[in-house]
């Protein structure tokens, strides 16, 4: 009786996971155009990502669930070494599908005040226009995109890999020296 429990239990949890759809990978690639948006932020007002183009160049981090361990990670992570961006004129921007009161809460909890985190609550347009979002999940999968100052993406990141921003900073340093 207990093997055919345990062989129950497996068979449930293989059908669950093969069920299961894999996170979606971004359509867009390295030297398209990012698609503009204009977003909630917690710094107050609305950010247009078409309002850098000729400034500075732009992260974008797109994170699935604020409050949770490897969104807790990258978000402190953009934090505790903001000056690798601030010192190649690159604006930081987490972004997720929480509402805003909840993303500052989140950026609170974090003591995060160097970089505005956005909201993508309502309709979750920007996650789908950057084929991040889980539309049965209602949330975005983890990615980073690295816009330069003409509105190109230079450098896309996808998966848990995204948790640690050396990479990005790696982009925006190369991006920076290029110029």
């Amino acid at each position: 009786m207990k093997r055919l429990s345990v062989a129950l239990l497996c068979a449930g949890l293989v059908t669950t996971l093969v069920g299961q759809a894999p996170p979606p990978k971004t359509q867009l690639k390295v030297g398209d155009m990012a698609p503009d948006f204009e977003l909630g932020s917690t710094k107050g007002g609305k950010v247009k990502l078409s309002d850098f183009r000729g400034k500075n160049n732009v992260v974008l981090a797109f994170f699935p669930a604020a409050f949770t361990g490897g969104c807790t990670k990258e978000m402190s992570g953009y934090q505790a070494e903001f000056n690798k961006f601030e010192g190649v004129d690159t604006e930081v921007f987490g972004i997720s599908t929480y509402n805003t009161p909840s993303q500052a809460e989140f950026a609170k909890k974090l003591s995060v005040d160097k970089f505005a985190m956005l909201s993508d609550f309502a309709q979750r347009k920007v996650s789908a226009a950057y084929g991040v979002l889980m539309p049965d999940r209602g949330i975005a999968n983890r990615a980073t995109f690295v816009v330069d100052k003409a509105g190109k993406i230079t450098y896309i990141e996808e998966g848990q890999s995204a948790v640690d921003i050396t990479s990005t900073a790696d982009a925006c340093s190369r991006l920076a020296h290029k110029n």
